[in-house]
């Protein structure tokens, strides 16, 4: 079973693994926008209006809360899943399609650098400053965590996010005319 992809383009083998993994790419890379865009709109703008020791304790329960298997499986699995979907897309002959999902996976990993280099380590200072029941000085606690770099960092990770996320699209589309195309011999 072979098709083309367009006009001068090789013909690929069809992979089982391709569809699913383009589905489970999208998926978890729009859970992930969705997620930093939820802060970027509500969560800081609305955590911004309260006290400091609200804010400490807020945030320092949202970052305990957010270690959990279902944030895990699409923070983890956007990498996992875009990264291996733009590898078996590449290696099934499916080249223009690969290269928008490499696109979205790279776009992805930006995210990733500006939370594992920036965002967590905001977050750490943060739990640093330990339990809310001894910390005597809320303000300083909150000023040493530097929201308007979280915020920043943040709204730079939903940007990369959502980029991703529209670089899966016409992944999507192509890989649906390749799958078409192998269905009806017509290219």
């Amino acid at each position: 079973m072979l098709a083309h992809q367009g006009a001068g383009q090789q013909a690929w083998p069809r992979s089982k693994a391709a569809t699913p993994l383009l589905y489970l790419a999208t998926l978890t890379v729009g859970l992930m926008a969705g997620f930093f865009f939820s802060f970027a709109i509500l969560v800081m703008p609305s955590l911004a209006k309260v006290d400091d020791r609200a804010f400490v304790v807020s945030m320092q329960k949202i970052n305990e809360g957010v270690q959990n298997g279902a944030f895990m499986f699409a923070f983890l699995g956007a990498f996992v899943f875009t990264g291996a979907a733009a590898i078996v897309h590449h290696r099934a002959g499916y080249r223009t399609a690969a290269r928008w999902i490499l696109a979205a996976t790279l776009l992805y990993v930006v995210a990733l650098a500006l939370t594992f280099s920036g965002n967590i380590p905001l977050n750490n200072k943060l739990a640093a400053a330990g339990d809310p029941a001894v910390i005597a000085d809320f303000a300083a606690a909150r000023a040493a965590f530097d929201e308007g770099t979280w915020n920043f960092l943040n709204a730079a990770r939903t940007i990369a996010c959502m980029l991703s996320l529209l670089a899966l699209v016409p992944a999507i589309a192509l890989h649906g005319r390749a799958n078409k195309a192998l269905k009806t011999g017509i290219s």
